[in-house]
């Protein structure tokens, strides 16, 4: 016994220090700050890392979408009350002096490579392929975590020294197991000491691997302190109730607050609307056509019928039909055994009958693919084999389809949103012939879009705070755009609208956002009269209300007039 008890005190001895490696090394939970609306230098992608304890969250992505919406690379639009129908405009011009991070490129580029006209439903950003998302998540999380390092931020939990040490002792532990087990008796005999060496080498290899396996970030003092002072924002986030009822679209007034407070845990609406990760794959966004809309999928798996070959129906369908004619021949005189053999008998009939029918009705469809996954699949040799998958197509023909049955044998392979020209029939939901016409826009991003103007920002969610009156008259906004235009009231300021596509939107905000609008808007060239012009946005005070006017779409061209505009304002308003 003193062997095997030499052995298990060596390996027990590596785990226990693996173990003081593990304590030692967990990521701080530093107290929060004094509640604070100073925004730092450091990313909302890396500031979800550090709120969480080193660990990265799904906020990550969301906060870093919300982020470049605020920095005006792309547009949220709410044309409703209903948060779910926010759609995303990729900005054809984006601010040339900004440069984009490895990770905000990477959600830039999905964002623009989902576009169709310049448009994306919020909705339709989630991913349909578990393995697509896991890579797109895993090289987020790698960048993101490369910044953090970048900065002083962050560390790898079990450093490199650690490993080594950790490594070396697995190695003194196989060196006991080994000549233990040579002691113990497997090695005495010649023939036996390479086995017992094989013992030491395993262990050495289970061990080493085990230490070297990554366990994530941890902190550093300048993390800890970061954050510290990002809690302290959380903690002031939070105060204010409304705005965990903030929609995405609120990001026009809100600025970078709403993604840092998606960062943080603090913006539960907006963070729920937003999704980066996998989708519901019965209710499918499609862009076939030429615009989006939501097909509900149906995926067939009760009847027997779906998915099989023509084979397997007819054969099914004879033996059906045998059955119930031995039944009705053998054995007449029992009426339940009668009742049986004549079900059974046309059953197997409509079978037969039906298949050659499918047969003779085979077509083709030309659609966009919408969901592919594992439908049926068999064990061979302790080894699962899938032989159909489920693919759901979208025909344009109706927001509603069901999926075909594909068989893994077919040549040819497609994706979600490959434009495919699949061979059918339709009795049977399986495909006997698929060919691949276009690539979607998942496997192959594009860089630069068209914009089109297709909504309006409602910021209904938020409190009314906004006079009734517009700061700024019809003939004075459409002397900007160059274009007669209509005003119509909104929550909280005026919309205006030329050709019945909008041009220009004017809020209104008091208290809380009114302070947070003007710290935001507060940048760019500054006017007589503490004024900010920046780009298609202009922002001035008047008491305790900010105005903040953004131009849209064709009124965009109008921003050299923003300064006549807000002088105008100011004159009439005293402010």
């Amino acid at each position: 016994m003193a062997e095997v008890l030499a052995a298990v005190a060596a390996v027990g001895c590596w785990l226990v220090a693996y173990a003081i490696c593990r304590l030692l090394t967990r990521p701080a939970s530093p107290p929060a700050g004094p509640a604070t609306m100073d925004l730092g230098p450091e990313s909302p992608a890396v500031v979800s890392l550090l709120v969480n304890r080193w660990a990265l969250t799904e906020d990550a992505g969301e906060s870093t979408l919300l982020d470049l919406a605020a920095r005006r690379f792309v547009e949220l639009r709410q044309p409703g009350n209903d948060p779910m129908q926010t759609t995303l405009h990729p900005v054809a011009s984006p601010p040339a002096s900004k440069t984009l991070l490895p990770y905000e490129s990477q959600v830039l580029d999905r964002v623009r490579g989902l576009a169709v006209d310049g448009v994306v439903p919020v909705t339709a950003l989630t991913f349909r392929d578990a393995g697509e998302s896991a890579a797109w998540q895993k090289r987020l999380r790698r960048a993101v975590i490369a910044e953090a390092r970048a900065a002083g931020l962050s560390q790898r939990r079990i450093s490199k020294t650690v490993a080594t040490v950790l490594a070396a002792l697995a190695f003194g532990a196989g060196v006991v197991v080994s000549v233990a087990s040579w002691r113990f008796g497997i090695g005495k005999a010649p023939d036996d000491r390479p086995p017992a060496v094989a013992f030491g080498i395993m262990t050495f290899v289970v061990l080493s691997a085990v230490g070297a396996r990554s366990l994530g970030e941890r902190d550093t003092p300048a993390g800890r302190a970061a954050a510290a002072r990002w809690l302290g924002v959380r903690d002031w986030l939070r105060a204010h109730e409304q705005f965990a009822e903030l929609p995405p679209a609120a990001v026009a007034v809100w600025d970078r607050y709403l993604a840092y407070g998606a960062a943080v845990g603090a913006s539960r609406l907006a963070s729920a609307v937003l999704d980066l990760e996998m989708g519901d794959k019965r209710l499918v966004w499609s862009s076939f056509g030429g615009t989006w809309h939501r097909v509900r999928v149906r995926y067939p798996a009760f009847w027997p019928r779906y998915g099989r070959p023509l084979s397997f129906l007819v054969v099914s369908g004879l033996a059906y039909a045998a059955t119930g004619s031995l039944l009705l021949k053998f054995l007449p005189y029992l009426w339940y055994l009668r009742v049986a053999g004549i079900v059974l008998l046309l059953l197997g009939v409509y079978r037969v009958v039906r298949s050659l029918l499918d047969l003779a009705m085979q077509r083709e469809i030309t659609g966009e693919v919408l969901w592919r996954s594992l439908w049926k699949s068999r064990r061979r040799d302790e080894e699962t084999i899938p032989w159909l998958d489920h693919l759901a197509v979208d025909d344009g023909t109706s927001d509603r389809t069901t999926a075909w049955g594909l068989p893994a044998e077919l040549p040819g392979q497609c994706r979600d949103g490959d434009t495919v020209t699949i061979t059918v029939r339709p009795w049977s939901r399986r495909i006997v012939k698929i060919v691949t016409v276009g690539h979607g826009r998942s496997r192959d991003l594009v860089e630069t879009v068209t914009e089109e103007e297709t909504g309006s920002l409602s910021l209904a969610v938020m409190p009314p705070t906004a006079p009734a009156a517009s700061v700024f008259s019809d003939e004075e906004i459409a002397s900007v755009v160059g274009r007669p235009v209509e005003s119509s009231p909104l929550p909280l300021g005026h919309q205006f609208t030329a050709g019945g596509r909008p041009v220009a939107l004017v809020q209104s905000l008091s208290g809380l956002p009114g302070r947070v609008a003007w710290r935001a808007n507060r940048r760019g060239q500054e006017l007589p009269g503490g004024a900010f012009v920046s780009g298609e946005r202009a922002a001035f005070r008047q008491g305790d209300t900010t105005h903040v006017i953004t131009l849209l779409g064709d009124g965009k061209a109008g921003r050299a007039g923003l300064p006549w505009l807000v002088a105008r304002a100011g004159q009439r308003l005293g402010s």
